[in-house]
Parts: structure tokens; sequence; C-alpha cells
């Protein structure tokens, strides 16, 4: 007997027709001898028509009405569900997030999972039933208020809850096949990867591959959870997340990110203390800065650029504005028009030439390269957003990952 931990996203549960195809899997799952805990998302687009309806409602902040309104949107998913399962003669009890005992931080609309007291889905697992869990929300034991997660909420949830239980695979459904080597909406020639390791994922995750979120994939790895991500509308191989696999591609994949825009302080005094100065109010205020350029004093003066997520921009633009009043900088601008473009593998380490090969690419096609950014295992620039899906199928066609070069051409 396994005990699976499945998660299916809202387009995966979008109808009731698929609700019902869910229903018969996860009752197949179960008649197989498993113990399964389902995890869901909110049906569809249901979580943006409530965002819309508050914003007709009120054009105020209101972070804990917002986390009491959005949370319901997983708590019809759970019990149409669980109603679909128990149809199929198989016993199914629902659970909101506070029920199942998964206990956050006091962030409301970004909450951090602190804890997770599963006695109520240990009970249902111990009698036999499928438990269906709602993503994306707990409650914080400090305030006794219900939070949400934030993006890719509902994916923190299932693997927080799989590591929790010990269970011997996290399987995440989607309306995708699997992990691929670029977005295949946009490089059609993409192929699906049938292993990547946790390293890569992070990477490929946080340089802007939205099949897993970046907080799922870091449970996945402190807890060594494996993840297979799969397609709920057939039953074929998806893609497995794991923390070792057979081959170290020079190349695994090719990501890009649109949503980060460019800050640049112009003409900043060139003396200790002046990034600090710039970056410590950014930090204070949450924040997240991505890429940082500094470029060559002259005269005593010298740019700092940066990139931090669209969400963030106004609240980014004025901060460094302040900051900038308090220098003595000559002001401070922002390029809203980029995107960030990147080639990920672990077996850069013992590949080089891999940048040069991407600089060449992106020169050889006119395509300015306006920041660079990189880790062991990948590679990012930052180019015009006009010019973003080019390069992507360029960089695909060049690198045709998952690549590994032969000793004579690097």
């Amino acid at each position: 007997m396994a005990l699976i931990v499945q998660k299916y996203g809202g387009t995966s549960v979008g109808d009731a027709d698929r609700i019902k195809a869910v229903a018969a899997r996860v009752a197949a799952a179960h008649d197989s001898g498993n113990q399964v805990v389902v995890v869901v998302s909110a049906m569809g687009d249901s979580t943006d028509r409530l965002v819309d309806l508050a914003a007709e409602v009120s054009g105020g902040r209101h972070p804990r009405e917002m986390d009491m309104l959005l949370t319901a949107g997983e708590r019809i998913s759970m019990a149409l569900l669980a109603m679909a399962i128990r149809d199929r003669g198989v016993e199914a009890m629902s659970l909101t997030g506070s029920q199942a005992g998964i206990l956050t931080d006091t962030s409301h609309g970004e909450a951090k999972i602190r804890d997770i007291r599963a006695i109520r889905v240990r009970e249902g697992l111990d009698q036999g039933r499928v438990v269906i869990v709602a993503g994306f929300q707990g409650v914080s034991p400090d305030t006794k208020e219900i939070t949400t997660l934030g993006r890719g909420g509902s994916d923190a949830t299932a693997v927080a809850m799989a590591a929790y239980l010990g269970a011997d695979v996290c399987e995440i459904y989607t309306d995708v096949d699997g992990v691929f080597t670029a977005d295949p909406r946009i490089v059609p020639g993409a192929r699906k990867l049938d292993e990547v390791s946790f390293e890569e994922m992070l990477e490929l995750a946080a340089a802007g591959a939205r099949v897993l979120m970046m907080r799922s994939v870091e449970f996945a790895r402190r807890f060594n959870v494996p993840l297979h991500v799969r397609s709920s509308f057939h039953d074929g191989e998806g893609t497995w997340v794991k923390e070792n696999t057979m081959e170290d591609a020079a190349v695994t994949g090719v990501a890009h990110d649109l949503s980060e825009v460019k800050l640049t302080v112009r003409a900043v005094p060139d003396r200790p203390g002046v990034a600090s100065a710039v970056f410590e109010p950014l930090s204070s205020a949450g924040v997240n800065v991505d890429m940082i350029v500094q470029n060559i004093s002259h005269e005593g003066f010298t740019d700092i650029s940066f990139t931090v997520a669209r969400s963030d921009a106004d609240r980014a633009l004025g901060l460094a504005r302040q900051a900038a009043a308090a220098l003595g900088a000559g002001g401070v601008s922002l390029d809203d028009a980029i995107a960030k473009v990147s080639v990920v593998g672990a077996g850069m380490r013992t590949h080089p030439g891999i940048a040069a090969r991407m600089f060449t690419v992106l020169a050889d096609a006119g395509i300015n390269i306006a920041m660079i950014s990189t880790s062991p295992i990948r590679v990012s620039c930052v180019v015009d957003a006009a010019v973003a899906e080019e390069a992507v199928r360029l960089l695909h066609d060049a690198f045709d990952p998952p690549f590994e070069p032969q000793e004579e051409s690097i």
C-alpha cells in the first residue's frame, strides 16, 4: 500500500465534467489499495473572478477580507469533488486548510507555512477515506485568522502535506503533459523531459517556467519528496522531479519571464554604503530584488539597475525615488518592457562555453542584452520584451535541449 498525495489545478477541476473525471482517477487510485490525499485549487478562473468582484465592490485594501473571500474558491472545489468521489462508492471527506492543520504565519495574501498538524487527515486515512484538502490556504495560530499562501499556494500545500505524511509520491496534475525543454506554445519543437533534478527545477521556476512554483520545489527538495508532474487529461507518464537524475545535461531547458520590470537609479555617488541605502528599504518593504547590475564608475558617479516583480513595480519605484533623493542621485527610471531569458542545466558545471554560446546566438540575431545574471547551473539575460519569444526559439534551436556538447565543440 502506498500513500499518494495528488494535486489538481484549476483547469483540472474547471467544470462538472472535469470534476467527475478527477473523481474517477482518485477512486481508481484508492481502489488499487493506496491511501490518497487530494489537494485542489479553485475551479478554473474563479479566483480571478472573485478578485474582480472585490474591485467592483471596493477600491480599498482589505487583506483579511480578501483572504476570507478567496478561500471560498477552494472550498467549493473540495466539496464538489468529495460528492463526486462518494458517488463512485468511495468514502471521502473534505477539509479546509485550517481543518487540515495547515498552520501559517500572519501575512495575509502571502502567508508561509510554518507547521502542519494534520490530525484529521490521518484519522480520515486510517478510516479508509480519501481526504480532500483545500489548497492555497491555512490559519495563523497566533491570530486565529484564515490566510492564503499566494501564487503557487496549492502546490505548496500538496508538497508540504506529502512531506508531513511521508507520502511515497506527490503527483501534480495540470493541463500540460509535464515539464518541457521550453514553453511549447512558443517553441513547437519543445520536448517533455522524463526527469529533472530539484536543483534544475528550482532554477527553471525562478527563470519563468510556470508548471511548478518555486515554493513547492523548495519544500520537495528540503524533505526529499519525489514529484510527478502529469496531465490530468490522460494516464501517460509525466516528468519526475527528484534529487538525482540519470544524466546532467549541459542545458536542460530554456525559460523566459515577462513578469519583471527594470529600475535604474541614475548618477549615484560612488561611495561605500550607497547600495545598502538603495536596497535596504526594498528589503524592509518585502520587495524581492532579482537581478542587480552596477555600472562602472565615471567621474565619481555610477548607475545601479535592478529588476523586481511587476506587481511590486509601484512600491519599488517610490522607495527608489526616496533613496535617490536622499543620496543626491540623478533620478530613477523604470522600464516595463523587458523579459528575462535563461538557459538551465546541471551539466554547466563541467561544460564551459555555454554562456559564450548563448551570447553569440543573441548577438548574431541583433538582440541586445541589458543585464546578465548567472548561477552555477543557469545563465539569464534581460532583453527587450518584444524579442523575447524570438530569443527563446533561437536558444532552443542552438542548444536543442537536453544538450550535451561534444568535447571538440567547446
